[in-house]
């Protein structure tokens, strides 16, 4: 792994640039999304810009309760999950990416915070396997326990590989959704002081070209109809306390029954630190 400056450009800027977008992100990229979608909904005008995208799926995209599985008229979360993967293949088809470059966890939907530990270790693994210049991941906001658990899996795995004295690459988040002061906010950072993002206005065809991406996926259409067209937002991780809510009040995920709270979720990666033996390194 090639280690490099991580450079940030601290301002926004109409439509994406193929040496501006190398400057920032390099020519190797490594996306760690939650669920089939969510990399799409984040980022899916940026990576027809890469040199090379290669993309890990953390979960399946199945919660086992199967009520999103019946809602979409599927039998089993094996069948959710299939067709879910289909239509990640063909969104980022577009891109001219293939299947070969879709790698998977394969933790079931809504069950990635019980699984922190393990999913470091494996995020780490395959860091090391793509040597990315950058990792692109969730941030840490509290809007789904999956998104979450992707913001700690990332960092853990870098914290590991900084341990062991191997090269370790930034850290490039994106923000989807969270609630803070109780009202549901799209594509918004929570603040970190000292902390910059780059908003990128997408043109007239990088709108299309993400529409056409955002509409491969059909049984997401509802949940995908928040997402705005206009812009996509980057910034370099902080160092987050994950023993720490990522805001005050409630948590957007803890209006729903997707069997964790965000104690729970704390106690879980206060337990997976320790587990690491990375205290005192995120």
């Amino acid at each position: 792994m090639r280690a490099r400056e991580f450079r940030f450009i601290k301002t926004s800027m109409v439509g994406y640039a193929r040496e501006l977008v190398k400057d920032i992100f390099g020519a190797r990229v490594l996306i760690v999304a939650a669920h089939p979608d969510d990399e799409a909904a984040g980022a899916g005008a940026l990576y027809k810009y890469l040199d090379k995208a290669v993309f890990v799926h953390v979960t399946d995209g199945a919660p086992r309760d199967l009520v999103d599985a019946a809602s979409h008229g599927f039998k089993s979360a094996g069948e959710y999950a299939k067709a879910r993967r289909n239509e990640l293949f063909k969104a980022l088809s577009f891109a001219g990416i293939g299947p070969e470059d879709c790698l998977e966890v394969g933790i079931p939907d809504q069950e990635a915070g019980f699984n922190l530990a393990g999913l470091a270790l494996k995020l780490k693994e395959m860091i090391g396997m793509t040597e990315p210049e950058s990792v692109m991941a969730h941030t840490y906001e509290g809007g789904h326990p999956d998104h979450d658990s992707v913001s700690f899996g990332v960092a853990a795995a870098v914290a590991l590989l900084k341990k062991e004295g191997a090269e370790a690459p930034p850290i490039i988040e994106y923000p989807l959704y969270h609630a803070v002061e109780g009202r549901l906010r799209v594509f918004e950072f929570l603040p970190r002081e000292g902390v910059e993002d780059i908003t990128v206005i997408l043109t007239e065809e990088e709108k299309r070209f993400k529409e056409k991406m955002m509409d491969s996926f059909t049984t997401q259409a509802g949940v995908l109809r928040v997402f705005p067209f206009e812009f996509e937002r980057f910034r370099p991780a902080p160092r987050y306390d994950f023993a720490a809510p990522p805001h005050e009040g409630g948590l957007y995920y803890e209006r729903f029954n997707w069997g964790i709270d965000g104690r729970v979720w704390r106690e879980l990666a206060s337990k997976a630190i320790k587990e690491l033996g990375i205290e005192g390194l995120l």
